[in-house]
């Protein structure tokens, strides 16, 4: 099929950062882009060559955008599955298939997945309801401290809470859930595996994440990570080993813990472009956003090593801020050789909302983390 210069349409579910970022890849290569978003003010809504309103679980609005374009993928993972499958049902080609995003969608059935396909995990339990939790925590059958996770609708570190006793239990919302171990950790790590139509499959380098403690967000992305070249191989064959136990099509998105003795356990996935290889626009070969472009038109895969160092930091809302948005300071990291800021074009900020991010590149890592610290300490995400 003749993607380029063509009458070939390609849909985008989510009109987000994440689409944004994706339609530079598509503008890049003149390829045809139809986008829905429940947002008026999504940040795609410049960039498709067609935006749509409208919400991404409303079946009659997915199975609408899909019947226009001819092949179909996606910018997060909250959507009308049941759509999905009607329209792969009658031909249509959608990627990730809605058998991989059912599996992947309820981090319960996530869990249950790598038990079945023996792929190293941190221990857990599944619960229908919070009182049923209660119970077991109750009668000492969930040891504390444990990680709570409620099994759908979690995103940038919300549906996730550390439970450390018993009154913590109180704040959370009735929901199915799951309790995992609590894993004494060096470090969590993330590999971004590309896996075209035709099983063709590559790994990106493995990434070094370091969270903000309170908004259990990713604070900077530092690629290459710091370990052995024996942790990292170890990393990349788990994650290869997830992404065909999924038979996964597009980007997948593997973060992982590295344990105190060199283990690595999987977390969780995202099936799509993900925050940990932002870092790639400026840093490797093929940025992740050409890659899931590539990987889903069955074209040939890039090259996924790094041309040097990188780092990424997020730039979210600051505590107190709410309203029109103010990027305080932009100019003077712009003035810092080998830094990059990307706006995602949201208009509004609110405490820890992701704005932007910013990438660092260096043929130094240490100065590259230097250089990261410094816009962290520079930048201010506020409002007027």
């Amino acid at each position: 099929m003749n993607y380029f210069s063509s009458d070939f349409k390609l849909g985008i579910l989510g009109g987000g950062q994440l689409g944004k970022m994706m339609l530079t890849e598509t503008r890049k290569f003149d390829i045809q882009t139809y986008v829905v978003d429940p947002s008026a003010e999504a940040p795609c809504q410049f960039g498709a060559t067609k935006f749509f309103q409208g919400s991404l679980n409303d079946y009659d609005t997915v199975i609408n955008l899909g019947n226009q374009v001819d092949v179909l993928t996606i910018e997060i993972e909250n959507v009308n599955l049941e759509a999905l499958e009607t329209l792969e049902n009658e031909g249509k080609k959608v990627y990730p298939s809605p058998k991989t995003l059912r599996l992947i969608s309820n981090k319960g059935n996530q869990k249950d997945f790598y038990t079945l396909n023996n792929i190293p995990t941190a221990p857990y339990k599944r619960y229908k309801t919070l009182p049923a939790l209660k119970m077991d925590v109750e009668n000492g059958l969930v040891e504390l401290p444990f990680v709570w996770k409620a099994t759908e609708g979690g995103y940038d570190g919300n549906g996730v809470k550390v439970v450390r006793q018993v009154i913590d239990l109180e704040n959370l919302p009735e929901t199915e859930c799951i309790a995992e171990t609590m894993i004494p950790f060096k470090n969590e790590l993330a590999v971004i595996v590309a896996r075209s139509a035709s099983g063709e499959i590559k790994t990106y380098p493995v990434v070094e994440m370091e969270f903000h403690p309170e908004a259990n967000q990713v604070e900077y992305v530092i690629c290459p990570a710091r370990i052995s070249e024996t942790v990292a191989n170890n990393a990349r064959e788990i994650a290869l080993k997830v992404s065909e136990s999924f038979n996964h099509v597009g980007l997948l998105a593997v973060e992982m813990f590295q344990t105190e003795d060199d283990e690595i356990l999987v977390n969780e996935v995202a099936p799509r472009p993900h925050n940990s290889g932002h870092y790639s626009i400026e840093a490797s070969y093929t940025s992740q956003f050409e890659q899931h472009i590539r990987a889903i038109l069955d074209l040939p895969l890039g090259n996924t090593d790094s041309k040097v160092a990188g780092i990424m930091v997020n730039l979210v809302g600051e505590e107190g801020f709410s309203g029109e948005v103010v990027y305080e300071n932009i100019e003077k990291i712009m003035a810092i050789d080998g830094v990059t800021p990307h706006i995602y074009g949201k208009r509004e900020t609110r405490p820890f909302r992701k704005m932007g991010h910013v990438t660092i590149v260096n043929e130094n890592m240490t100065e590259a983390r230097k250089v990261a610290q410094q816009v962290k300490e520079t930048i201010r995400v506020i409002s007027k």
